[in-house]
C-alpha cells in the first residue's frame, strides 16, 4: 500500500497527502530553480527529514533513559552544489534546553545521531555536519 499520494498542481508545485494521517505538504521549486519559493522544496524536505529523523531517534533514546530533551530546537541548513545539481551538505545544529545534563547523558544522546534511517539511507557523498549545543 502507498504511503503518500502526490498530485502535480502545475507551476512546479505538488500536493502530498500522507495516507495514514491525511496530513498535507505542499512543495514548490526554490527561487533559484524557477520556482516561487512559497513552500518547502523537495530538497528542503530532504534536509528536514534528515534533521527530524536524528531528533526522533534521540527522542527515543532520551525517553528510554529518563532524559528530558523536550524543547530541543534544530537549525537546519541545506547547501546545494551544481554539476549535477544536488544537496551536497546538510548542517544540523541541535540547541538543547538549558538544563543540567550529565556528560554521560550528553554522550548517550549524541551517540545515536548517525544511526537512524534517513542518515543511513542518503548517499554517502552527502556531508552531514552535526553540532550539539548543550
Amino acid at each position: 500500500m502507498a504511503t503518500v499520494k502526490t498530485t502535480y498542481l502545475g507551476d512546479l508545485r505538488t500536493e502530498n497527502i500522507h495516507l495514514q494521517s491525511g496530513s498535507k505538504i505542499i512543495t514548490d521549486a526554490p527561487c533559484d530553480n524557477r520556482g516561487k519559493g512559497e513552500a518547502f522544496s523537495p530538497t528542503d524536505l530532504l534536509a528536514t527529514a534528515l534533521g527530524n529523523c536524528i531528533m526522533t531517534i534521540m527522542g527515543i533514546k532520551a525517553m528510554d533513559n529518563g532524559i528530558d530533551i523536550v524543547g530541543t530546537e534544530l537549525d537546519i541548513t541545506k547547501i546545494m552544489a551544481d554539476a549535477p545539481r544536488r544537496v551536497s551538505e546538510v548542517i544540523i545544529e541541535f540547541n538543547f534546553p538549558k538544563k543540567t545534563y550529565s556528560q554521560a547523558e550528553k554522550d548517550l544522546i549524541e551517540s545515536v545521531a548517525g544511526t537512524s534511517p534517513v542518515p543511513l539511507s542518503v548517499h554517502p557523498d552527502l556531508k552531514q555536519s552535526i553540532k550539539f549545543n548543550w
